[in-house]
């Protein structure tokens, strides 16, 4: 083992699953087809058994813009599938944080610790635990300032790094990369897509789901690395009850770790319950099954996501109850209730086969409040789950404009009735008073304001500059013909939006409202014109 155990570290986001019903524009769906029919695609091969490549025919990627990552870098979900546009309704981070730095880990955000008795009994040595800056959506992104091996509190993966360096990364889903793995390979963890320099990354210990009490159980442990369009299955370095570490070659793209196991193996499980809202008296509920696992868990909320955006006036808000349990492969379990309820399916199968649909109980009780739930074994009976659902967690408030302003700009308060008085005062006397708000043209943003923004805009920005900045496809292809450099074409990008704007119109304001409500834009892009907004107000 040399020594690599840890402490399991839960892949619960605390984020809130309170997804907002906005309109997706439907410019920004164009534009990512668009940009989708200008990736590049490459070559696939027929796949083959075993340890070596698989090369789905069907999946597509889309390079990668870091010269850190694979040129053919299947990238993130996000930015390749049309779907994503549609369902991805993520809670934007309204404090825009701009700090630089990796923030040492607090008691307060500590994750959860292990329900498995099992598990616990092993030394787990702990690493310097770091929390992450969110940049856009799930991109998570760490500062780290000198040679280590650090943990994120947020998902639990592990960097060693050999000198100060910036690791962005963020979740996948499997089912985006599922027909990769052949034979009886299946996933055993979250899958991620990482972006660092592969230099100074020597090794990444991603968290997995089993629990490996069982000693019966002969356990291979590998890592699923998809890059040109291809699948490897390369060999893990070492793994603990917790982690798997695989250390870093040649390049970086979507990584996760894969296990083989002689029987069906017994997981570290989640139970998550969501309750319907918008009906006073309606108890109605779902109730998901899954891995501990980042992946899992991104793939629960991507289905309450769809459900809050169904036409039906139907919506779903999660209630904390504590999720852990112990969940085996290839069993079914069945959901009881006190008192006796309306539970569809009658039970359910925890399976490690990835879908593309999550399954669900869905329970209704025609009483009220309190409701205990249990989750026990179909066969022998056994309970592995239980919480009771009081009246205080049946109460909801839902916001009708749930979107804060940022903390980087002030609300312009509305003209007093002072100050409307002394303006009818005088244009009753005949006196002309021009309102300097509604003449004044702002000054247009200068280079040096054009390129504090393309510095901070992420790898979706051409799907940006079509569908915010009213680009073409010709527009794109032009620039990337005379310029290389990626932040280059992020400043052409947006001195060509400046250009083509009225006299007047092309000003921080004017960027600023092409830009705000759309998920594609870093929350640094917005933040970095709050703070211009900000320096102008005061000057």
């Amino acid at each position: 083992m040399n020594g690599l155990c840890f402490d399991w570290r839960y892949c619960l986001s605390s984020a809130n699953l309170r997804s907002r019903k906005h309109r997706r524009d439907s410019a920004a769906v164009a534009a990512r087809i668009m940009v989708a029919h200008m990736a590049h695609h490459g070559d696939t091969t027929p796949r083959s058994d075993g340890n070596g490549e698989v090369s789905p025919s069907d999946l597509k990627d889309h390079p990668a813009e870091s010269s850190h990552s694979s040129t053919d870098n299947t990238s993130t979900e996000e930015s390749s599938e049309e779907e994503e546009a549609h369902e991805e309704e993520e809670e934007r981070d309204s404090d825009s944080d701009t700090r630089p730095r990796a923030e040492p880990h607090t008691a307060s955000a500590e994750p959860l610790q292990s329900c498995c008795e099992k598990c616990r009994a092993l030394k787990n040595p702990k690493f310097e635990l770091v929390t992450p800056r969110k940049i856009s959506r799930d991109r998570l992104q760490l500062q780290l300032d000198a040679e280590g091996v650090y943990e994120c509190s947020d998902t639990g993966l592990v960097f060693e790094v050999s000198q100060r360096v910036k690791i962005t990364y963020c979740v996948l889903s499997w089912s985006k990369f599922s027909t990769y793995l052949t034979g009886s390979w299946k996933f055993a963890g979250p899958i991620f897509d990482v972006d660092c320099d592969p230099s100074i990354l020597k090794s990444v210990q991603f968290p997995h789901s089993l629990c490996l009490a069982d000693k019966d159980n002969e356990v291979k442990f590998s890592v699923l690395h998809v890059k040109n369009s291809r699948g490897l299955i390369e060999p893990s370095a070492d793994h603990s009850g917790s982690h798997v570490r695989w250390n870093v070659s040649s390049s970086l793209s979507p990584v996760g770790p894969i296990v083989q196991t002689s029987k069906s193996a017994e997981h570290h499980g989640v139970v998550q319950v969501f309750k319907e809202v918008g009906h006073e008296n309606s108890f109605s509920f779902r109730v998901y099954l899954a891995g501990n696992n980042c992946s899992d868990i991104k793939d629960i909320r991507r289905a309450v996501r769809r459900a809050n955006n169904c036409k039906n006036n139907k919506r779903y808000i999660q209630v904390d109850k504590p999720p852990t349990c112990m969940l085996e492969e290839n069993r079914r379990y069945r959901l009881i209730s006190e008192p006796m309820g309306h539970i569809t399916p009658e039970d359910m199968l925890f399976s490690p086969v990835i879908v593309e649909v999550k399954g669900y109980f869905e329970v209704f009780f025609e009483e009220s409040p309190p409701f205990k739930l249990s989750l026990t074994d179909a066969d022998s009976g056994h309970t592995v789950w239980t919480a009771t659902i009081r009246e205080g967690d049946c109460v909801h408030h839902l916001d009708e404009n749930p979107r804060k302003p940022s903390k980087g700009r002030k609300r312009q308060s509305s003209t007093s009735e002072e100050e409307l008085c002394h303006k009818r005062s005088k244009k009753a006397r005949g006196i002309d008073e021009p309102d300097c708000n509604a003449t004044a043209a702002a000054p247009d943003l200068t280079d040096q304001q054009l390129m504090q923004v393309a510095k901070r805009m992420g790898r979706e920005w051409k799907v940006v500059a079509i569908s915010c900045l009213g680009l073409s496809k010709q527009d794109l292809e032009e620039m990337e013909a005379a310029e290389e450099s990626v932040t280059m074409l992020k400043f052409n990008m947006l001195e060509r939006w400046r250009r083509r704007q009225p006299k007047g119109k092309a000003g921080i304001q004017d960027l600023h409202k092409c830009l705000k409500d759309n998920d594609d834009v870093p929350n640094e892009v917005i933040a970095v014109l709050d703070e211009m907004l900000q320096n102008n107000s005061t000057t």
